[in-house]
């Protein structure tokens, strides 16, 4: 046995965070978590994304996601990569070559209620908007990237979605 030292009084205590799933519907958010893991099998690659909300509702509560980026099943490689298009177009964003580049983006998610016997219910990522509601012109129809001038010394670049 060990003493704690100071007695706990449970009303006294905060409450935890609720872990049922949102609601279906679009939120807002923003990524504060972006990395690339390896599939359990090992045979794959996916971005593993972490969403804050920041509105209408739910402000605090988190979301995770993945976006398959190689994959031996060439749908979910297609279905991963189209969904990573959506989220970059979401953020402004033309090109991508770090996760990093994702962090920080601010942008609408739609999200549905999933179920598995595993898990329980849950949310599941299904659709990506920009905060303004449009969308960022196709690949072809944007202008040439011209060179950015390097930021002053000790300064830091602002990211691609804040300019």
């Amino acid at each position: 046995m060990a003493t704690l030292g100071q007695d706990y009084v449970a009303a006294d205590l905060p409450m935890g965070k609720s872990f049922e799933p949102l609601p279906a519907g679009w939120y807002t958010a923003a990524i504060t978590q972006a990395t690339v893991k390896d599939t359990k099998a090992g045979t794959g690659r996916y971005i593993s994304l972490k969403y804050d909300i920041t509105g209408p509702s739910h402000q605090g509560r988190t979301i995770f996601g993945n976006l398959n980026i190689s994959n031996p099943n060439p749908k979910a490689e297609e279905i991963g990569r189209q969904q990573l298009n959506s989220l970059m177009r979401a953020i402004g964003l033309a090109k991508v070559n770090d996760t990093d580049q994702l962090i920080g983006g601010q942008l609408k998610i739609k999200l549905a209620i999933t179920s598995s016997d595993q898990y329980g219910e849950g949310n599941e990522v299904k659709d990506f908007a920009g905060i303004a509601g449009g969308a960022m012109p196709a690949a072809s129809a944007m202008p040439a990237a011209s060179k950015p001038a390097a930021p002053a010394a000790g300064a830091k670049a602002a990211p691609p979605w804040a300019k």
